[in-house]
């Protein structure tokens, strides 16, 4: 039984890659060697952009809820080292997030000042520790409780523009009643880009 390739080109690939040729004429076997080339490329970005959240989002994902001590939500954060704790009720519906910068806002790091690189961050913590006080209460004095959401049928495509409208690191993925089922970050998102570079064969130009 014949095997059909992986990705299937349509007319728009081809479409493309003739654009991408800037020529309609004196196609030699060498144009069509080449214009095949770079059809299967653009249907490639085509079917990673097309890529379905439920089928790359991390599933399992940490979570706290509203009254957890803020002390024990940094635990989580490094023990697990993730940046960032979805808030969740009894039914496991979302209803805020708590990040890192959370946590450094409140101990008195401008974390979320514009002009401030993670290592200026870092030498205001080393440089100045007596002066960085330990946030005390519960998660619900600092969680963020506006958290944008997709859904595990949107596409990869959906989630890098609303990642990017946002600038935004991370989005939660929540079913229609909003309890949570995974998380992407843009950690996730390097890996897709790296696993498609490394499944791509090698183009000579």
């Amino acid at each position: 039984m014949q095997q059909r390739p992986e990705t299937e080109l349509t007319r728009e690939d081809f479409a493309n890659a003739l654009k991408e040729m800037d020529t309609f004429m004196d196609v030699t076997v060498d144009d069509l060697l080449e214009l095949n080339s770079k059809a299967a490329k653009y249907a490639r970005v085509r079917k990673t952009e097309n890529l379905r959240i439920e089928n790359l989002m991390t599933r399992s994902v940490t979570t706290v809820t509203a009254d957890t001590l803020l002390s024990d939500a940094a635990h989580l954060l490094v023990t697990n080292r993730i940046s960032g704790l979805p808030v969740v009720d009894a039914r496991q519906r979302l209803i805020g997030v708590i990040t890192e910068a959370d946590f450094l806002r409140a101990m008195g790091i401008p974390s979320h000042h514009p002009t401030h690189t993670l290592w200026q961050t870092l030498e205001t913590m080393f440089a100045h520790p007596t002066e960085i006080r330990e946030p005390t209460g519960i998660v619900a004095d600092l969680m963020i409780e506006n958290v944008i959401t997709v859904k595990p049928e949107q596409t990869l495509h959906d989630v890098v523009e609303i990642m990017k409208h946002n600038r935004i690191k991370r989005v939660v993925v929540c079913d229609d009643e909003n309890r949570v089922q995974g998380m992407v970050t843009r950690s996730d998102l390097v890996r897709v880009f790296f696993d498609r570079i490394r499944r791509s064969p090698q183009q000579s130009d």
